[in-house]
């Protein structure tokens, strides 16, 4: 498994586990602490952030297809994701849950394109199977275990310290894509033994 296959897996481990925290029990948050909140108004929340995800996910994956700034849009991304728990610790009316949920679907709509393109271009051949399972088997055993764990946090000490729990982990989610920045900026090294290889690399290159 090559090094940005495993940058990209620890990284969504941490994003998505962190999020299992809090996603189960989100609708009886917004119910029970948020003026204004119903069973309704979580619902509207959740298909805001689908929806504008939906409308950014789509042009916005025409727009990296023909620019070489996939890393840089995973981080920007992934930030705007790790910011959203941070939101929901001082919401207290609709207003800002729906912010909160703007802003989970515009850094969803950003990463969800440039995560794939880079996980898609860098799976190992003869491979491709095991590490979508790898990732598929890490990812659902990290969410089932958060989703218990954020239960019991939220029960005995608060959802605000669940929040920030799941805000530490996404910090660490997206702290983790800086080193895949660094690798790809780090053109590999090779060796020629044929001058029309080289001149063709070379060119491919320019």
């Amino acid at each position: 498994m090559n090094r940005t296959i495993k940058l990209l897996m620890i990284s969504d481990i941490f994003l998505v586990t962190g999020f299992g925290l809090t996603n189960p029990i989100l609708a009886i948050f917004i119910k029970d602490n948020i003026v204004g909140g119903t069973i309704f108004m979580a619902s509207l929340a959740a298909t805001i952030y689908m929806v504008i995800k939906c409308l950014v996910q789509l042009p916005f994956s025409k727009y990296v297809d023909k620019h070489d700034h996939k890393v840089k849009w995973v981080i920007i991304g992934t930030f705007m994701i790790a910011v959203v728990p941070f939101v929901y610790m001082f919401a207290n009316d609709m207003k800002t849950v729906f912010l909160a949920q703007i802003i989970h679907g515009i850094g969803s709509g950003l990463v969800y394109p440039t995560w794939l393109g880079l996980w898609s271009t860098h799976l190992d051949k003869k491979h491709e199977s095991f590490e979508w399972s790898l990732y598929s088997t890490l990812v659902t055993l990290g969410s089932a275990g958060a989703a218990i764990i954020g239960g019991i946090i939220s029960q005995s000490l608060g959802f605000k310290l669940a929040f920030f729990f799941v805000f530490l982990l996404s910090l660490v989610g997206a702290f983790i894509l800086f080193y895949l920045k660094r690798k790809d900026t780090i053109l590999p090294k090779a060796k020629f033994t044929h001058y029309q290889k080289k001149r063709r690399v070379l060119s491919l290159g320019q």
